[in-house]
C-alpha cells in the first residue's frame, strides 16, 4: 500500500544537512544512486536493515536559478531506477517549480491585497468616528484581517500610574474583551511592557524560548500564546500604547508582519489621540452644560452685537421671559450696561479678562432687580461669544440699606447727647473746685479726647451716607495744606507719644491753597494718622508729607508697620474692610471708606502702596485752588 509519511522537524533538518537532499541543495544538481548501501550520501534510517538497499533519484526544484525544493524518488529494488527515470523526475521538477512559484506569487498577491485592504480600511474606519470605543474596535478588526491571527489586544499607557492598561481585545471565538480589558501590566514587564519601554516592535516566533513569556501568559491564560508580534502606538514624540497580535493561523508570522502592525499602530496613534481629545472635550462640555443650566445665577450668552444666543434656566425664571422672547432682545434691553466699562461695541472685552459692575435686571413685568454683572469673553465651537453672569443682589442691597438706615439713625440720635456731654464736661471743668489739680486735669483731657473722637466718628458716618447718596460737598473754603497736617498731628500726638513713635513732617514753603471742606479733610488726615499709630510698633517712625503735584496738592502718611496684606490692597477703601482682619486691633472698617468718599468728593484720588523697606504709604490728591 502507498503511504504518505510525515517527518518531524528534527528529521527534516538532519536530512537537509547530512543526507542526499542536503547534497542536492548544496550542489543544485540531480543525482541517481543505483544502490543506497554503496553511497555515503544516503542517510541511513533505523529501518534500512529490514527494508534493505534501494535505488534513488533526487532532483532539485529550481525556478530562475532559485532553489525551491527537492524531489526524492526511491524504489525498494537496487538498480531499478535508470537515467530515463531521472529525466522524467527532472521534467516533473521543472513543472513543479513553475507551479510552486505561481502558487507563491498568488499567495503573496492575496496576502498583500489583504494587507493593503486592511490598511486602507483601517485608515477609513479610524477616521470615520471619534468615539473611542468604536475606534479601538475598528483597529482590532483590521489587524485580525491583515495578519490572520487568533487574537489582538490594545493597551494604552496610564501616565499617572506608570502602567499599561488593556483597553480592547478581540478573539476568533471567545469574548476576550471582557476577560482582558482593565488588566494592568507594569511598563517594562512582559512583551507589551517591553515594547512600551523601548519604543521598538518585536516578533516572537516561539514564545516558550523568551523569558518575557511567563509574564505575558499570566494575562492570557485562555489563549496560550505560541507566537506574538507587538508594535508601539505612536504619535510624534510620544508612545500612547501597544498593539499585540497573537497566534497566526498559519503557525508563523510573515516577515513583514511587524511592518504591517507598526503601520497600523502609526495610523491608530493619531486616531486614538483625536478620540481621547474628543472624549475629554465632551466631558468638559457636559460639565460646563451642567454648571450652566444648574447655576443659581442667570447666565446669558450673546454675540458681540449684544444679540442673545443662549440663556440658562435661572435667567428664564428671574426675567419671566420665555427663551424665544429673550432671543429677540439685545443684552442692553435686559439690563443697563456700563458702557464705560465694556467699551463701545464691547471693544474693551477684547483686551481685558472681564468686567464687573452693578446694574438692574429688567423683567418682563417691568420690575428692576439689582444685580452684580460679570461679563467676559468665551469661545464656543471656535466662535467668540460674551458670557454675562447676573447675580441677584437684592438681599444684599436690602441689608446695606437697613445697615445704613440704622447707622444714620444711631448717630443722628447720638449727636445731640454727645454735644451735651461735651458741654457738660466744659462746665464741670470750669466750676469744679480743684480742677487745676494735674490728676483731675488729666482725667478731663481723657474725657474730652474720647468725646471728640466719638464726635469725629459720628460726623464721618453721617458724611459717608451723604457722599454715597451723591450729595455734593458744600462747605468749601480756601485752606492752607500745612494747617491741615498740623491740626491732625496735634489731635493725636499724645497717642503716638504714648508708643514712643517718632513723627516727622515734610512740608515745603509756599504751597498753593486748596478749595476744601476743612473739617472733612482734617478728619481724613486724622484717620490716616490714627491707622499709622495703630500699626506702627513702639519706637517706630511715622511721616506726614505734602507737596505740589501739577494742578493738585499731594498729601501722604507713611508708617513703618507691617504694610497692607496684598489680598486686601485693592479693596482696602471699601466699607467694612479692615487692613488686618485677623489681628487683635479692632475697628469697623469705615475710616478708610470715609477717606475715599471724602477725597473723591473733592475730585481727588486716594491710594495705598507697600514700601520696599516695609510699612505702608497712604497718598491722596486734592485739586489746588
Amino acid at each position: 500500500n502507498d503511504q504518505v509519511l510525515t517527518h518531524t522537524n528534527e528529521q527534516l533538518k538532519s536530512t537537509l544537512e547530512e543526507g542526499l537532499a542536503g547534497w542536492v541543495v548544496k550542489n543544485k544538481d540531480a543525482v541517481n544512486i543505483p544502490d543506497t548501501s554503496q553511497d555515503e550520501r544516503w542517510l541511513r534510517r533505523p529501518d534500512d536493515d529490514v527494508t534493505g538497499a534501494k535505488s534513488v533519484v533526487a532532483v532539485p526544484i529550481t525556478v530562475r536559478n532559485d532553489l525551491m525544493g527537492v524531489i526524492t524518488l526511491a524504489h525498494p529494488k537496487p538498480h531499478y531506477l535508470q537515467k530515463y527515470h531521472l529525466a522524467l523526475v527532472d521534467a516533473i521538477a521543472d513543472q513543479a517549480g513553475i507551479a510552486i512559484l505561481n502558487a507563491q506569487l498568488y499567495g503573496e498577491s492575496e496576502r498583500r491585497t489583504r494587507v493593503m485592504t486592511a490598511l486602507a480600511n483601517s485608515a477609513t474606519a479610524m477616521s470615520s468616528t471619534l468615539n473611542l470605543d468604536s475606534v479601538l474596535d475598528n483597529i482590532l478588526k483590521e489587524i485580525q484581517t491583515a495578519l490572520q491571527v487568533e487574537a489582538v489586544t490594545l493597551s494604552l499607557i496610564d501616565k499617572e500610574e506608570g502602567n499599561l492598561v488593556y483597553k480592547a481585545a478581540s478573539h476568533d471565538t471567545i469574548d476576550l474583551n471582557s476577560l482582558v480589558v482593565g488588566k494592568k501590566i507594569r511598563i517594562g514587564q512582559g512583551f507589551a511592557g517591553w515594547v512600551a519601554e523601548s519604543g521598538e516592535g518585536v516578533i516572537i516566533p516561539d514564545t516558550k524560548d523568551d523569558p518575557r513569556f511567563s509574564q505575558t501568559n499570566q494575562l492570557f491564560p485562555e489563549i496560550s500564546p505560541f507566537a506574538i508580534v507587538a508594535a508601539p502606538i505612536f504619535i510624534p514624540g510620544k508612545i500612547l500604547g501597544v498593539l499585540e497580535a497573537v497566534n497566526p493561523h498559519a503557525g508563523y508570522f510573515q516577515a513583514d508582519a511587524l511592518q504591517v502592525l507598526s503601520g497600523i499602530g502609526s495610523l491608530a496613534g493619531s486616531s486614538i489621540q483625536n478620540a481621547q481629545l474628543f472624549e475629554d472635550l465632551q466631558i468638559s462640555n457636559s460639565r460646563y452644560r451642567d454648571l450652566f443650566e444648574n447655576s443659581i445665577d442667570p447666565i446669558i450668552i450673546t454675540d458681540f452685537q449684544g444679540k442673545v444666543i443662549e440663556t440658562n434656566n435661572r435667567t428664564l425664571e428671574t426675567s419671566q421671559y420665555s427663551e424665544a422672547e429673550l432671543k429677540d432682545l439685545s443684552i442692553s434691553e435686559i439690563h443697563d450696561i456700563d458702557w464705560e466699562g465694556v467699551g463701545e461695541d464691547f471693544s474693551n472685552l477684547l483686551e481685558i479678562a472681564s468686567c464687573s459692575y452693578e446694574s438692574n435686571l429688567k423683567t418682563k413685568d417691568s420690575e428692576n432687580i439689582p444685580v452684580h454683572v460679570n461679563v467676559h469673553q468665551i469661545q464656543i465651537a471656535n466662535v467668540y461669544r460674551l458670557q454675562w453672569i447676573l447675580r441677584d443682589i437684592s438681599e444684599r442691597k436690602k441689608l446695606d440699606q437697613l445697615r445704613e438706615d440704622l447707622t444714620s439713625m444711631i448717630f443722628h440720635d447720638l449727636r445731640s447727647p454727645l454735644s451735651n456731654v461735651i458741654s457738660s464736661l466744659d462746665v464741670i471743668q470750669a466750676s469744679l473746685p480743684g480742677a487745676k489739680d494735674q490728676e483731675i486735669q488729666d482725667l478731663f483731657d481723657i474725657a474730652n479726647r474720647s468725646t471728640v473722637r466719638i464726635q469725629r466718628l459720628t460726623k464721618s458716618l453721617l458724611d459717608i451716607n451723604k457722599l454715597e447718596s451723591g450729595r455734593a460737598i458744600t462747605n468749601l473754603e480756601e485752606v492752607k495744606p500745612d494747617e491741615l497736617i498740623h491740626y491732625a498731628k496735634q489731635a493725636l500726638i499724645t497717642q503716638s507719644d504714648a508708643k514712643k513713635q517718632k513723627v516727622t513732617l515734610d512740608i515745603p514753603a509756599d504751597l498753593p491753597k486748596i478749595h476744601a471742606d476743612r473739617d472733612m479733610l482734617e478728619r481724613v488726615l486724622i484717620n490716616l494718622f490714627q491707622n499709622a499709630i495703630k500699626f506702627t510698633p513702639s519706637n517706630g517712625h511715622i511721616e506726614f508729607g505734602v507737596e505740589a503735584d501739577g494742578q493738585a496738592i499731594r498729601f501722604w502718611v507713611q508708617d513703618s508697620g507691617p504694610g497692607v496684606n496684598p489680598d486686601y490692597i485693592d479693596r482696602i477703601f471699601d466699607k467694612y474692610t479692615r487692613i488686618h482682619p485677623d489681628e487683635r486691633i479692632k475697628g469697623l472698617g469705615l475710616g478708610l471708606a470715609f477717606c475715599r468718599l471724602a477725597v473723591e468728593g473733592h475730585k481727588g484720588r486716594i491710594w495705598v502702596e507697600n514700601l520696599p523697606e516695609g510699612g505702608a504709604k497712604f497718598t491722596f490728591t486734592i485739586p489746588s485752588a
